[in-house]
């Protein structure tokens, strides 16, 4: 049974939707929650009968979301440091935080630990497409803003095993995100990865912003700056199209009755652009799973996370990245010999 440790205490709205997210995690998969930080306040959030899958691990500070990462190694009595520690011992298989994502990111790198060849971690997250079903990886988000070439291809690397060991794509088709499809296009960085990337066998070439969501690429490759601009301009362009559809609705008698008939159509279009629906993004490229959830993540959102962190305790990835980045270094080795 995966053992899934919580940072319980991280997110925007205290412990309430974290354990309520959990609780519906549990109703739904088999799994131990080690829920850490203050007992007195989350215990009575849990119905008695919940208890038999989850235990407590004390915490006695709470790591502030406005707080510098750099501080998280110091403060030993945090809840997502010892929720961390907990992953680095081998007394949990997992973290799912909604705390501070830097310090979550700080504390799986140095903590648990990077993975062997890779530089650095990168956070990866699902968009939708058009094509239903079918969704584009997209990494980095927001880990590393600043990238040498030798990164992005490594990002590239553990984005095509997640395409393969995660979403079950056998040849999983990897676009490096630039500001044009033709090879000369892009800064010095793109452009020295496009020359690292050509040899590699599921790379399609560069791809532009369109393409996240047109369902014709399936993993798309590019620096934290740039990714996380793309992720948060894509949340707030998800929040928009609702309140405009509402907007409009409310403006136009015709529209409302409309309404009623596409109802359903709606309810998918909410489902598709919800951010609950996929629950956090893994970090990876650290020795265990870490999945990294939105602050004001809903119950619901927690649940999708938790059930991340199931599918990726429970598969070879790590493996494979490791693999895979090592058979490309003894190329590269054989290559400039």
């Amino acid at each position: 049974m995966p053992r899934i440790a919580i940072d319980a205490m991280g997110g925007d709205f205290g412990p309430e939707p974290i354990v309520n997210g959990v609780l519906q995690a549990l109703k739904q998969a088999e799994f131990h929650a080690i829920l850490v930080g203050d007992e007195d306040k989350i215990r009575p959030l849990i119905p008695k009968k919940a208890l038999k899958n989850i235990s407590f691990e004390p915490a006695s500070d709470v790591f502030d979301m406005a707080e510098q990462a750099t501080e998280a190694l110091k403060r030993k009595q945090s809840s997502i440091y010892i929720a961390t520690e907990l992953v680095r011992e081998n007394k949990a298989d997992a973290l799912v935080s909604a705390g501070h994502s830097g310090a979550t990111m700080s504390l799986a790198t140095l903590r648990i630990g990077r993975l062997n060849g890779v530089s650095r971690p990168p956070i990866a997250t699902l968009m939708p497409t058009t094509k239903r079903g079918k969704l584009t990886l997209v990494l980095d988000v927001g880990a590393n803003v600043d990238c040498k070439a030798e990164h992005l291809f490594e990002f590239a690397i553990m984005g095509e095993a997640y395409a393969k060991e995660i979403l079950h794509i056998n040849k999983p088709r990897i676009g490096l995100l630039s500001n044009g499809e033709e090879d000369c296009k892009g800064n010095e960085a793109v452009k020295a990865t496009f020359s690292m990337l050509k040899s590699t066998p599921n790379f399609i070439g560069n791809v532009e912003g369109n393409q996240i969501f047109d369902a014709s690429v399936d993993v798309i490759v590019c620096d934290g700056f740039v990714g996380n601009i793309l992720l948060k301009t894509s949340e707030g362009l998800a929040s928009s199209i609702g309140k405009i559809i509402k907007r409009n609705i409310k403006e136009s008698a015709l529209a409302t009755i409309a309404a009623v008939f596409l109802k359903r159509a709606f309810k998918r279009l909410k489902a598709d652009i919800d951010y609950d629906e996929y629950g956090g993004a893994p970090l990876l490229g650290v020795k265990k799973c870490t999945i990294i959830s939105h602050g004001k993540s809903s119950p619901k959102a927690i649940k999708n996370a938790i059930f991340q962190a199931i599918k990726f305790s429970n598969s070879n990835i790590n493996a494979v990245i490791e693999n895979s980045l090592e058979e490309y270094a003894k190329l590269n080795f054989q290559e400039n010999q």
